[in-house]
C-alpha cells in the first residue's frame, strides 16, 4: 500500500492550498484507485463494439478462414461472435476488460462448432473435391496464403488452432494458452510439432 500511495503523499506535502493543487491531489488519488483496480482503463477510453468491428472484423475473418477453410463459413463464425458479444455485454462493453480476447476465443469456439457440424453433414453425403477459391476469397487471402490453408487442413484441430493464433494473429504463448484452455508448455510443444507437420504438407502442395 505504501508503494501505491507513496507518490500521492509526497505530492500532498509539496502542493499548497488552492484550486490547482486540489485538482492535482484528486488526479493522483484517482490514479491510485486505478492501480488498485489493476490498471483498468476508464470506460470512456475503451473501444465500443462498433469500434472493434471496424478495427478487427477483417483480421478475425482471415483468422477464421485459416480454421474453417471457407470464407463464407468464416464470415458466419465472426458475425456470430460479434452478435454474442453484443447480446451479453452491449455496445459499450462496460463490464468487459479484454473484448478482443473474448472475440478471438469466440471465433475459435465457433470454428470448432462449424467443423463439427460440417463433419457430421459429410457423413451423410458423398465426399467431393473442395471448391477452388473464388475472387472474393482472394480478396481476403492471396495465393500463398491459400496454399497454407490447404496444408493446415491436414493438421489436427489443436495444431491448426495453435499455429493460426501464434503466427497469424501474433498472440503470445500465454494468450494462446488462455484462449484454448491449455498450459503454456502444451502450447509450445504443440506449435513445434505443428510446424514440422505443416512444412511437410507445404512440400506436397507446391
Amino acid at each position: 500500500m505504501q508503494l501505491l500511495f507513496g507518490a500521492q503523499q509526497a505530492g500532498a506535502a509539496v502542493a499548497g492550498p488552492g484550486p490547482e493543487s486540489e485538482q492535482a491531489a484528486v488526479t493522483e488519488k484517482r490514479s491510485g484507485f486505478r492501480l488498485l483496480r489493476g490498471g483498468r482503463k476508464p470506460a470512456e477510453d475503451r473501444p465500443t463494439l462498433t469500434d472493434l468491428y471496424h478495427a478487427h472484423r477483417l483480421g478475425l475473418v482471415r483468422m477464421a478462414v485459416l480454421l474453417v477453410d471457407h470464407q463464407d463459413l468464416a464470415e458466419d463464425v465472426v458475425q456470430e461472435a460479434f452478435t454474442a458479444l453484443y447480446q451479453r455485454h452491449g455496445e459499450q462493453l462496460d463490464d468487459l476488460d479484454n473484448a478482443l480476447g473474448y472475440l478471438r476465443t469466440s471465433v475459435v469456439n465457433g470454428a470448432r462448432s462449424m467443423l463439427r457440424r460440417r463433419k457430421t453433414a459429410r457423413e451423410y453425403v458423398p465426399p467431393h473435391e473442395a471448391d477452388a477459391p473464388s475472387a472474393e476469397d482472394h480478396a481476403v487471402l492471396n495465393d500463398e496464403h491459400w496454399r497454407v490453408v490447404v496444408a493446415l487442413q491436414e493438421l489436427t484441430s489443436r495444431q491448426r488452432e495453435v499455429l493460426v493464433l501464434r503466427y497469424w494473429s501474433d498472440m503470445s504463448e500465454a494468450q494462446i494458452a488462455e484462449t484454448l484452455g491449455l498450459s503454456r508448455g502444451a502450447v509450445k510443444s504443440t506449435a513445434s510439432r505443428a510446424l514440422d507437420a505443416l512444412e511437410k504438407q507445404l512440400e506436397k502442395v507446391r
